[in-house]
């Protein structure tokens, strides 16, 4: 008789306005230390929070799959057309029908705790879901302080310490304007 293995898997979701070693560093932690068999960087069209995007869809997912191509269980994907939303929930329920996680873990920032009670059905999210933080610098003290956080009341909720990470996004954004 054999045992099922179980099947963890991680989702890393976002623009990637542009992709970064950044995303990649907490991507090889969270597969290491959660032993997930496979992290879906999930590129949407446009962040709801943002007016726009800097780089074009096209640029932002090749970007992705160029800088994780080295690491065989990060796959790059785009269903925004597929499930015809760009909604988190929409992706995590797609993620369950089609690939039938044990474990699913939605990966975020500290920062992104400060607002994640705004976004469209986060109660089930973090029902569906281990939400995992990773340290940005900056937001972590006032993160543990959230709405979120006294919703789960230290449940399905994790804190992962890691060496800052001093890429994001934003800040290579600004390098490419000046």
């Amino acid at each position: 008789m054999f045992k099922l293995k179980s099947t963890k898997i991680g989702i890393l979701g976002g623009s990637f306005d542009p992709a970064h070693k950044g995303h990649l560093a907490i991507s090889k932690i969270a597969l290491k230390k959660l032993k997930l068999k496979k992290i879906y960087w999930v590129v949407t069209k446009k962040n709801p929070f943002k007016v726009k995007t800097f780089f074009s869809l096209k640029n932002r997912i090749d970007k992705a799959k160029k800088i994780s191509s080295k690491v065989k269980n990060i796959e790059v994907l785009y269903i925004d057309d597929v499930i015809k939303s760009s909604k988190s929930i929409k992706v995590i329920q797609y993620i369950l029908k089609n690939k039938k996680p044990k474990d699913l873990y939605f990966i975020v920032g500290s920062d992104i705790l400060l607002k994640f009670h705004r976004w469209h059905s986060w109660k089930k999210i973090v029902k569906l879901t281990k939400l995992i933080v990773f340290s940005r610098k900056g937001y972590d003290r006032k993160s543990k302080k959230t709405i979120v956080v006294k919703y789960l009341n230290k449940n399905n909720i994790s804190f992962i310490k890691n060496k800052p990470i001093r890429v994001s996004s934003s800040l290579l954004r600004k390098r490419i304007k000046i």
